[in-house]
């Protein structure tokens, strides 16, 4: 019940973010919400850059083994934290010298701060099996975030104040963490340097990745900026925006509730025959559910873009709603099912070069979409999507480096119904609305059969047993 529970906390904070986006995309400007845009994705690269290494020691090591070695471990993660912390205020200060604005370096530096620090205590409870209080948690900041993200665009409805209220969002959320955790992670132990070590040498490979992963989409939004200017990329980076967070969020709910049992089982008992079930079901589920997105996003797309996108952006976001989708896609499987078998045989090196195959194929894609075909959104991002292709067929590679027995019919399923709406946009210019509504229709019901699917070669067999 309580995976469920936290399971749930992802979903909410998924639409939460998802309205969010919506909201602010229409109370400022184009060309301000473009900088809005780079500003979240340039302090999500710096939470990263700075703290994931720990985000990722953390979820490999905390607790520890036996009941002595979690405030051991705790402590280390703490300082290690404080030190991280200083160090990207420090860097977000010196940025001033060249030429990054005052505002925007202060701003940066604390966001990337709060981001990270509030990254690390979630991850902490859930390691912990406090999913209670982590699920309160992760709603309360998606709620908080949005409240003060709003207030400070309604407010002035400039860049400056949007952000202004995002950091008066994240110190109120601080306070509320505090208060709700106040009895927990508080054991007293002292500070063990070579923790800081072992930490730093599986954290710092696994994180880069993640770098690697953020400047992917990084890339991708000042190539389309450059290209096309603020105002003319603002439909595609709205459509970026949006359009990945369903992706992250089905991966990001299923590692949370199924990869600990992975980890734990290999490291238990091996590569045994019920391990390769058990992993064949993980890659089973991440597949099927990643093509039900895209099927669900692909089938409302037109009646969704007509309701809820600004009439200014609301071209370029339908130009490159496609592309966006197939390369989320791509990249849901590449970045996060793919380089499972390194993380679990510790393959540090591969790791790092799959994100970076990721990362150079998606954004050498775009380039050359723009070099070969024309400076537009809808062929850039074409590119873009050409390159997460090729990148998710050199990571197959490395998914089959560790044997598993994958569950087909459900993703064959999946597959159908992402292939119905897709086929039917054909049918665009006859009719809109009916052509939707066989997508709506005709995806919502092979989907549903994919689950039904899940159901009974899954998760009924583990109910009976």
């Amino acid at each position: 019940m309580a995976k469920i529970v936290a399971l749930a906390a992802y979903f909410y904070q998924a639409a939460v973010a998802f309205g969010l986006l919506i909201a602010v995309a229409h109370l400022l400007t184009p060309a301000d919400y473009a900088a809005y845009s780079l500003f979240i994705t340039i302090s999500q690269f710096a939470a990263i850059f700075c703290f994931e290494w720990i985000r990722y020691a953390c979820s490999r090591f905390y607790p520890g083994p036996t009941p002595g070695s979690e405030a051991l471990e705790r402590k280390a993660l703490t300082i290690e934290f404080a030190a991280c912390a200083a160090i990207c205020l420090v860097a977000a200060s010196a940025s001033m010298f060249f030429s990054v604005p005052r505002e925007i370096a202060v701003l940066g530096g604390l966001v990337a701060v709060l981001q990270g620090g509030s990254d690390l205590h979630l991850t902490m409870l859930r390691f912990r099996q406090e999913f209670r209080a982590f699920s309160r948690l992760q709603g309360s900041r998606a709620t908080i975030l949005a409240v003060g993200t709003l207030a400070g665009a309604v407010v002035a409805p400039s860049f400056t104040s949007t952000i202004v209220g995002l950091l008066a969002g994240y110190l109120a959320y601080g306070l509320w963490a505090a208060f709700l955790t106040r009895d927990s992670l508080r054991e007293a132990a002292r500070f063990e340097p070579p923790l800081v070590r072992k930490h730093f040498v599986y954290g710092s490979v696994a994180a880069s990745a993640s770098v690697l992963g953020m400047l992917a989409p990084l890339g991708l939004k000042s190539i389309l900026t450059a290209a096309l200017g603020a105002g003319g990329a603002a439909g595609a980076l709205l459509a970026l925006d949006l359009l990945q967070r369903p992706f992250v969020l089905i991966v990001s709910a299923l590692q949370a509730i199924q990869y600990p049992d992975v980890v734990a089982s290999y490291d238990r008992e091996g590569a045994t025959p019920a391990f390769r079930k058990q992993l064949g079901d993980y890659y089973s589920l991440l597949a099927g559910l990643t093509l039900m997105t895209a099927a669900g996003i692909f089938a409302l797309l037109q009646p969704v873009a007509q309701l809820v996108i600004s009439a200014g952006m609301r071209d370029g976001f339908l130009a490159v709603a496609p592309f966006v989708i197939g390369l989320s896609a791509c990249r849901a499987l590449t970045f996060n099912m793919s380089p499972t078998p390194a993380h679990l045989q510790h393959r540090l090196l591969t790791i790092f070069l799959l994100a970076m195959a990721d990362c150079v194929l998606l954004n050498l894609g775009t380039l050359a979409g723009g070099y070969f075909g024309s400076l537009s959104d809808a062929v850039l991002m074409g590119g873009g999507m050409a390159g997460a292709l090729v990148a998710t067929a050199v990571g197959v590679r490395v998914l089959l480096s560790l044997p598993f027995d994958f569950v087909w019919q459900p993703v064959i399923l999946s597959a159908i119904g992402l292939a119905v709406p897709v086929l039917a946009t054909a049918g665009f210019e006859y009719s809109l609305w009916l052509s939707v509504s066989i997508g709506v229709v005709g995806g919502a019901l092979f989907c549903l059969l994919g689950l039904y699917s899940y159901f009974v070669t899954m998760f009924r067999p583990q109910a009976r047993s």
